[in-house]
């Protein structure tokens, strides 16, 4: 990795910086070994100093370095700041505002997602394997105060105290595994595996509010879910479960929180199945509500990234694309990576009661691909009160799963300005709960309008299990090899308005509710973006009409990120 970004650099892009502080991924001496450490015992106090009228910030250590070279691709064209490992372990600062922030946003965004894509001389392979690193946006009276910091999960640790890769990420597995010829080690690494020990919990893709107020990263390992301080961004530590489910090594990534409860799904891969487990706010102990069986002749469970709820039930996916022990214990990847696609076993919904863990349907459908549901909700069609059919709305890749490898890093670095990205659709299931055998998937808007891209979505949470009408995603404007705009979709008018910018490559748009709103849509929509150049910013949408209100520019570029969440000020 180059050399790091200074207090000097910073102050080049022209933005004034208070109370900033920074710490170093690399410290002076080391680069050439490649040793991943902050520098020894140096206090980084920064102070503000008043000059001519502009505040810049002072910084009481050696005379800084000069920017970092920016990672080269295809001959003299610079890689994507989006893919890009970021270049110090943390950061904090105000930024410049420009455009006018509304009044009542006041509270703090956070973003995680894969930050840091190399450890030693070894680069990773795929998004998903990049170690966490958190993003924070405090909105306080049109002011907005940002950080990052590196999650220090014990994989992240491990990965610095050794200079190497110590623990299985998404794609890949540490060279101990590949290079050990013991005829016995095949034995001990499934060992490994199915106990969880050789499992990472770099909790590297979401970030949740639960409703006591604790704030939890989280990743597919039941292992990584791992405790934070929203406001200094500092890893507090292991959430320890209270029960005996944590055997079962994975989960989703996406429970469902409110103020009162969390739902998750755990995957079972000895007996094909799903548990459906709720945890109350306040308590670290999940209780199982009930459980689902797989009906497919596969071994394996369906992948289940994410699920959806109604007001009374849980929709829980069964995808063709399943669980593989084969794949898991491979040392090096599979396209499908740690998944088998089978779609000549059937694609499946099932609903169960939350009351009474009851399954009330379990329906057959078209095959299909998803990593985030959308929303669900529950229609009436025959006005007595009782519910019909379940409508599921998900981000679906039309039953390709070509999109887990388009997300190898070499792939997103070397193919930009390339339309390579494989379609999306908002997929809509219909699920009957008169004990019909087969289900409906639907393209609920028309593709073409969102770019045949969608992914990364949100809606106003005001909204969870009811109807709606008002989706925020990411889509595209072609060509492309990776989602470059924002997308509002209403799916009651079948309208869509997007944001882009060339260059750029926008996170999840979040939406956050303006208090006491009346209409879905009131309110704001925050993304942060990577600029083509090396830079990124954090840019606000109005809800409603979509257009630009504000934005504020980092003094440094941020890798893409994936999902967060939203904590009001006390």
């Amino acid at each position: 990795m180059a050399s790091l970004i200074t207090t000097k650099a910073m102050m080049s892009h022209h933005h004034v910086l208070s109370s900033t502080r920074i710490t170093t991924l690399y410290s002076e001496n080391s680069i050439g070994d490649q040793q991943i450490k902050t520098k020894p015992q140096v206090p980084h106090r920064l102070f503000a100093r008043r000059i001519f009228g502009v505040t810049r910030a002072v910084i009481n250590s050696p005379a800084p370095s000069p920017l970092p070279e920016k990672e080269k691709v295809e001959g003299e064209r610079r890689c994507h700041v989006a893919w890009t490992s970021v270049q110090q372990e943390n950061w904090e600062g105000e930024l410049t505002v420009q455009g006018k922030i509304p009044t009542w946003l006041n509270g703090t965004y956070l973003r995680n997602g894969p930050g840091l894509w190399n450890i030693g001389d070894h680069d990773f392979r795929h998004l998903f394997d990049g170690y966490s690193t958190l993003v924070k946006l405090q909105f306080d009276g049109g002011r907005i105060f940002a950080a990052h910091r590196l999650l220090e999960s014990d994989a992240y640790k491990a990965a610095k105290k050794h200079n190497r890769l110590c623990y299985r990420e998404f794609s890949e597995t540490p060279k101990s595994v590949i290079i050990n010829k013991n005829p016995f080690s095949g034995i001990g690494e499934i060992v490994r595996l199915f106990s969880g020990e050789s499992l990472t919990d770099n909790a590297n893709t979401g970030v949740i509010k639960l409703g006591d107020g604790r704030v939890m990263c989280l990743t597919e390992t039941q292992k990584g879910s791992i405790l934070v301080d929203h406001e200094t961004l500092e890893t507090i530590g292991k959430f320890e479960y209270d029960d005996v489910l944590s055997d079962h090594m994975i989960q989703s990534a996406h429970p469902i929180v409110t103020e009162t409860e969390m739902w998750t799904l755990i995957p079972d891969l000895v007996k094909p199945g799903y548990r459906v487990v709720r945890m109350e706010a306040g308590s670290n102990k999940r209780e199982v509500v009930g459980r689902v069986r797989c009906r497919s002749g596969s071994w394996g469970p369906g992948w289940v990234h994410s699920f959806a709820v109604t007001e009374n039930y849980v929709v829980i996916p069964e995808m063709p694309l399943r669980y593989s022990v084969k794949n898991l214990l491979r040392a090096e990847p599979t396209p499908l990576y740690k998944f088998e696609w089978c779609p000549q076993d059937g694609a499946f919904i099932h609903v169960m009661s939350k009351l009474t863990g009851e399954v009330v349907a379990s329906v057959e459908v078209p095959a299909y691909v998803t990593f985030h549901f959308i929303n669900a909700y529950e229609e009436d069609k025959n006005g007595d009160g009782k519910a019909t059919v379940i409508i599921a709305d998900c981000c679906e890749h039309n039953a390709d799963t070509r999109i887990l490898d388009m997300l190898r890093l070499d792939t997103l670095r070397s193919s930009h300005g390339h339309d390579v990205l494989p379609d999306a659709r908002i997929g809509r299931f219909r699920i009957p709960l008169d004990g019909s055998k087969y289900g409906k998937l639907e393209t609920a808007v028309e593709a073409e309008k969102h770019g045949r891209a969608m992914d990364m979505c949100s809606i106003n949470p005001l909204y969870l299990g009811q109807k709606y009408r008002y989706v925020y995603a990411c889509g595209a404007q072609r060509p492309c090899n990776f989602p470059n705009a924002l997308s509002k979709v209403d799916i009651v008018e079948k309208k869509v308005k997007n944001w882009h910018e060339h260059g750029m490559i926008p996170s999840e748009p979040f939406f956050v509710p303006r208090p006491g709103a009346t209409h879905e849509d009131d309110g704001v929509v925050i993304s942060i973006v990577s600029e083509e150049n090396g830079g990124s910013f954090a840019i606000l949408l109005d809800g409603s009409s979509f257009e630009e209100i504000a934005r504020a520019k980092f003094p440094y570029g941020l890798p893409y990120g994936l999902h967060g969440c939203w904590i009001p000020k006390d």
